[in-house]
């Protein structure tokens, strides 16, 4: 995985994408038609989350409590094993103790999948929500354009 930048959606979505990490394609990655798994990009998800997470707010996600509670991938063509990936992110509007993620998977530039996932704060000692803190809310909201 590469550094992470801010950035405007180029897809001509509505949607907007505020962020945006290069994923390393791994030889594991590719199944025995030539392409990256569809499993995978659930994976590739998860590392651009980690890095949103890092570079936006500040934190990691091992580090704190927060479990996945909803994952929705939409794919739309195969990226196959040479290809460029790319995975944008915007936080649409935040909960109480919610964060819904939308994603965009991009195999040299062109959309791949379209994605929605929702993180979830936990205290750990109770296993209960647990509201977003202010600094996250501050740091998420001037990630947006």
């Amino acid at each position: 995985m590469t550094t992470g930048t801010e950035r405007d959606d180029e897809s001509g979505d509505d949607a907007a994408y505020d962020y945006e990490v290069s994923i390393d394609v791994r030889l594991r990655d590719i199944d025995f038609m030539g392409h990256v798994n569809n499993a995978v990009y659930a994976t590739y998800l998860e590392e651009a989350r980690e890095a949103y997470f890092e570079e936006v707010v500040g934190v990691s996600l091992p580090d704190i409590g927060t479990v996945l509670a909803s994952l929705e991938i939409e794919y739309a063509r195969a990226i196959e094993a040479d290809e460029s990936v790319t995975v944008a992110i915007g936080v649409p509007e935040l909960g109480t103790s919610s964060i819904p993620m939308r994603y965009e998977v991009r195999a040299d530039g062109e959309r791949a999948a379209t994605a929605q996932t929702v993180q979830v704060l936990l205290d750990r000692e109770t296993e209960q929500s647990r509201p977003i803190p202010d600094d996250w809310r501050r740091r998420i909201g001037s990630a947006r354009r």
